[in-house]
């Protein structure tokens, strides 16, 4: 068996195993054995039964936990296993911390380490004080606003038009012991980011990976960021279809459901780990749209869980809940159905989701037909190339499909009916010889 997050390996003991054991406490704990190498072959230890009296001694001594330690006596040598639990309290070892990540231990630093302590004391990084500001620095426009949003979705009720500024950042819980938390910072005031460098959102249009065309930034606090940006969006990035309804009232149906790409944004400014100093950045290309943030899923879960239905665990905890006091999110987790729901109602794929590390992306497409969904329903590469010709060209003919894959006719004409009448990717128009070419089947309801 191989080393995994909770199973570690060491064919001896070394005092400065005691990281090791440090980094399973702040961790989800786990087991060392001793005596046994990288592969979990035993090896055999000489010293075993001094070992197991000295061993809990020093993690006591130094660490200041308990462990167990079990001696295991068989053919091949003695070996013991150290189990250490998880400890809902900072563990040290001489004034340093580690903690165990996959099958690596780390010495957390720096904003790691802020993050880690933060998150044993039951705190998150929104919540800390921040001093030398006042309520009265913040900007008196955005309490109007919030004021405004949170009576009309009916999250807050007309008394609070009255309510001073102060009452009302006390009722948020966004102040401690007569100081002001970074999420009010971030929500009211006038400059974030004279606290909170990279608490900005940018925007990109690319004709590819490489070739960016122009570019937004989009500054202020967050209320400002949320409307600013969907208006970017909306009026110079994302094309609307015109259309009237009875001749006379103008219709505008969006390439992307306005309220989606609204949720996604939400999503990531809510769930975005500040820390990391970085900006939110949206790439928007011909076939999609790509909103990345830094953050995490919350641990032990992967997209699945993310897909499935699940409870609301903002990473931002204040900062959510003055987004859903104010209307803009709800309170049940449903922001990734929600998304969902709307794509699939306008004939557009569901978003897609990738992370990387610290790299969260939600991905909007126009339609399915691009590389990856393709091959997924079983396409080989030939018949992938020539979807994407088609929907590049607007349509594709046999002749065209032999020169681009430089086949025969005979197997062109066997792999278009497939496209045809099994993956239902593409349409057939005419009835006979040069007259027949093939277009993809629309997927919009526009």
């Amino acid at each position: 068996m191989t080393e995994t997050q909770n199973i570690e390996y060491k064919s001896t003991w070394r005092n400065e195993y005691l990281k090791w054991i440090c980094g399973f406490a702040n961790a989800n704990g786990g087991t060392i054995y001793i005596g046994k190498a990288n592969d979990g072959e035993i090896v055999g230890l000489n010293d075993a039964e001094k070992l197991l009296e000295e061993i809990p001694n020093k993690v006591r001594d130094m660490l200041g936990i308990l462990v167990d330690v079990n001696l295991h006596q068989t053919k091949q040598g003695d070996y013991l296993e150290i189990i250490v639990d998880p400890y809902p309290n900072a563990i040290s070892y001489k004034g340093q911390y580690h903690y165990r990540s996959g099958s690596t231990k780390q010495e957390l630093t720096g904003l790691a380490l802020e993050k880690f302590l933060l998150q044993k004391r039951g705190r998150r990084w929104d919540s800390v004080p921040v001093p030398k500001v006042t309520v009265g620095d913040l900007k008196q426009d955005t309490f109007d606003f919030f004021k405004m949003r949170g009576i009309k979705s009916k999250r807050l009720d007309q008394n609070h038009l009255t309510d001073n500024n102060e009452h009302l950042i006390e009722n948020l819980k966004l102040i401690e012991n007569g100081y002001l938390k970074r999420a009010a910072i971030l929500l009211f005031h006038h400059d974030p980011e004279l606290f909170v460098t990279g608490a900005y959102i940018k925007i990109g249009y690319f004709e590819n990976e490489a070739d960016l065309i122009f570019q937004d930034e989009v500054h202020g606090n967050l209320f400002e960021q949320i409307e600013k940006t969907l208006e970017l969006l909306f009026t110079k990035y994302i094309k609307a279809i015109v259309s009237y309804e009875g001749g006379v009232n103008r219709v505008e149906t969006y390439e992307y459901p306005k309220e989606a790409v609204r949720e996604a944004l939400l999503n990531a400014i809510a769930h975005k780990d500040y820390s990391g100093l970085t900006p939110i950045q949206i790439r928007v290309y011909k076939d999609k749209i790509m909103i990345w943030n830094q953050g995490t899923l919350p641990d032990d879960w992967t997209i699945d869980n993310l897909l499935k239905s699940h409870s609301s665990r903002p990473f931002n905890p204040d900062i959510a809940n003055a987004f859903f006091r104010s209307g803009y999110i709800e309170s049940w987790g449903r922001g990734i159905s929600k998304m969902k729901e709307l794509c699939l109602a306008d004939g557009l794929p569901k978003p897609s989701y990738m992370v990387e590390g610290s790299d969260f992306w939600v991905i909007f497409r126009k339609d399915i037909y691009y590389t990856e969904y393709l091959q997924s329903l079983g396409l080989n590469d030939r018949q992938v190339k020539a979807v994407l010709f088609a929907k590049e060209q607007g349509k594709i003919t046999n002749r065209n499909y032999q020169l681009l894959n430089n086949i025969s006719k005979r197997t062109a004409t066997t792999e278009l009916t497939e496209l045809v009448d099994k993956y239902k990717v593409l349409i057939k128009t005419g009835t006979s010889g040069a007259g027949i070419y093939y277009k993809i089947i629309g997927q919009f309801k526009r």
